[in-house]
């Protein structure tokens, strides 16, 4: 299946008969992602980018086809697969590739033994196992591209190419030098590569789901339906106010029970020193408030300002000529804005100053609200101005802003002080004080909250101390932290309770409430099924009373103030019945009045063309991953589970 080697003229594919793996991955980590990737890229152009993406949807899978045999010799490979090889290097190279991926996500340093604890090394290992077999068929098979279609991709990659835009030699191989790479190992790489896709082409091509699945689907999604409906209202029940009694109340209690239970919580132990509580000991002097009300001038001396709209001309007498028609009017100023080609948004100025309008300002500010005055000189040539409005100025004295500009200092210097303190108090609980002794330091706040991943009150309102509350544990030492606001905090994790039903006592107003909602939407739920036999029977609605009609409306039809379950319920009805549905939201009275078919509109025959397009992908999908996981069973892996732990003992 090889090409003539006499026809490769000016370039001769360097052989690959050298035992050292070095496959995409490597280079990934070891000589720069980006160089490497843009060469890979653009010789793959042609090639199937689905692979990589099938390969990492089959993970699950990766491991189940091979048990873990120890063997002996060398330890230059972690695993070999049938005649392949997944060298130690290949392996610590993905490892450190797939690390670098979860730190650029979570931001944060991932050791080892977290992601061996997550499972990644065997993910890891799945995958390069996975195209281990891949490669072993590919080579059972003879596939190959031969020596002149490995030519043809290289000479297309812009990386290897001179300026006039033909494959220049001594390019390609300070290419290759630049990212560590030789001419055999890039060249094997791109062959290997090449096999798979032919593989994977050959399993994926021409799959086809039956039309029948498709159709299917399209009707059930584009299926529509048409009916009447109402709303059942509070104010349409009449229910007198009625107080439950201790009995009714205990018995409504333990048939909800679900409804008073309390969620897993955390007691838990804090410590605080809040900005507030250090204001009142800074004091601000004079100066400082008269440094900042002057920095921010511009927000307290607002000068008075104009919206205004600019059409400029190319010269004097067209603006003269425009401005003669708008006089006598013949025009209108959004007449000669459109004449020009140009929108009102093209001439809108926004609200100006005196100032920002030069020469034509002063012209601009006396005249009224309405008016178009000019023509005016401006910096882009002569101009008429529309003026749309008018802003009054604004101008607010020191003692209108003094108190708030006292405690925003006051603040700002409190979060400082709190942060000088920080370490200081960090050293104090790594001493060994306890969070009770911290209440001695000033302006020191001690609590203790019940907290659940629901709680919103008090401190834990904040993101900082509800993220530390979700983490810590009972083995933990307090250590100081920051709020929002520039608070410290420091948490101790006294006790974990498990979800358990709310004491009866304590749940008194939760309790009556509840009791009360359930007696109005019992009382809401009578009067629709009232209503429901009414039209079941063919008589009238009372007066005031009207049905809504909905007209070919599908599953995913959304009806404001409807219960979310109203369109479910509309699908499993049959012409002519009626139906309440109900929720916490709402209660209505339906009834289907006819079944409609699938439209056939360009939207439909478009989603159905789409759909049958993902099932056909899905199938070939399936297939393929079935082939490989064959393909992995009948190379027999063999893992050196020995060659695995000296990588992730040296795995820095």
């Amino acid at each position: 299946m090889e090409a003539d080697q006499s026809s490769l003229a000016p370039f001769k594919v360097a052989a690959y008969s050298e035992p050292r793996h070095f496959s995409i991955p490597d280079c990934l980590v070891q000589f720069g992602d980006r160089q490497y990737e843009d060469i890979m890229a653009a010789g793959m152009k042609k090639l199937s980018n689905t692979f990589v993406w099938i390969l990492m949807g089959m993970l699950i899978i990766g491991l189940a086809g091979f048990g873990a045999v120890n063997f002996t010799g060398s330890v230059s490979s972690v695993a070999v697969v049938g005649d392949q090889e997944v060298s130690v290097d290949d392996y610590a190279r993905e490892l450190q590739r797939e690390q670098r991926a979860l730190e650029a996500q979570t931001g944060q340093r991932i050791p080892i033994a977290q992601m061996t604890a997550l499972g990644m090394d065997r993910v890891v290992l799945g995958r390069l196992i996975a195209i281990a077999a891949l490669d072993q068929e590919s080579s059972d098979l003879g596939l190959s591209i031969g020596d002149q279609n490995l030519f043809d991709e290289i000479s297309r990659i812009p990386a290897f190419q001179d300026g006039t835009g033909a494959f220049n030699r001594d390019t390609y191989q300070y290419a290759l030098d630049n990212i560590g790479l030789t001419e055999a190992a890039f060249e094997a790489d791109l062959r290997r590569e090449s096999a798979r896709t032919l593989v994977q082409g050959a399993i994926m091509a021409g799959t086809e789901m039956p039309d029948t699945l498709r159709d299917t689907l399209t009707s059930y999604v584009g299926a529509r339906r048409s009916f009447d409906w109402l709303t059942v209202s509070k104010d349409s029940v009449a229910l007198t106010a009625v107080e439950p009694s201790e009995d009714q109340l205990r018995a409504f209690y333990d048939a909800n029970i679900d409804q008073f239970t309390l969620p897993r919580t955390k007691v838990i132990t804090y410590a605080a020193l809040r900005p507030d509580a250090l204001v009142d000991e800074i004091e601000i002097d004079d100066a400082a408030l008269e440094k900042l009300f002057n920095d921010r001038s511009a927000e307290y001396q607002v000068p008075e300002r104009r919206l205004v709209e600019r059409l400029v001309f190319a010269d004097r007498d067209a603006a003269d000529s425009a401005k003669a028609q708008l006089d006598i009017n013949g025009t209108t100023f959004d007449a000669l804005v459109a004449d020009r080609g140009l929108s009102l948004q093209d001439v809108d100025l926004g609200d100006v100053t005196m100032g920002d309008l030069g020469s034509a300002g002063q012209d601009v500010f006396a005249a009224q609200v309405g008016d178009v005055v000019g023509p005016l000189d401006s910096d882009l040539g002569p101009a008429l101005f529309r003026i749309n409005g008018r802003l009054e100025a604004r101008v607010t004295s020191l003692e209108d802003v003094k108190d708030e500009l006292r405690a925003e200092l006051a603040t700002d210097r409190a979060r400082r002080l709190i942060e000088t303190r920080a370490e200081e108090i960090n050293d104090m609980l790594a001493g060994g004080a306890t969070l009770e002794e911290l209440i001695d330091e000033p302006g020191m706040e001690l609590g203790k909250v019940d907290w659940h991943s629901g709680s919103t009150d008090g401190i834990a309102a904040y993101d900082g101390f509800r993220q530390a509350a979700s983490a810590v544990t009972a083995e933990d030492f307090p250590e100081v932290a920051f709020l929002e606001d520039g608070s410290l905090f420091a948490i101790r994790l006294d006790e974990e309770l498990d979800p358990r039903p709310e004491p009866f006592a304590d749940a008194q107003d939760k309790l009556r409430t509840a009791w009360q909602t359930k007696r109005l939407q019992d009382a809401l739920k009578a009067e629709a099924e009232r209503l429901a036999d009414m039209l079941r029977n063919g008589e009238d609605l009372p007066e005031g009373i009207e049905l809504t009609s909905e007209t070919g409306l599908t599953r995913a039809a959304y009806i404001d103030a409807a219960p979310q379950q109203l369109m479910a319920r509309v699908f499993d009805l049959a012409e002519g019945e009626v139906a309440v549905v109900s929720d916490d939201t709402a209660t209505v009275v339906v009834r289907l009045t006819e079944t409609l078919p699938v439209a056939d509109t360009p939207e439909m025959a478009a989603l159905a063309e789409a759909m049958g397009t993902q099932l056909d992908q899905a199938l070939a999908q399936a297939l393929f991953e079935a082939f490989v996981q064959d393909a992995q069973t009948r190379a027999a892996p063999r893992i050196d589970p020995q060659a695995l732990n000296a990588v992730q003992a040296n795995f820095q």
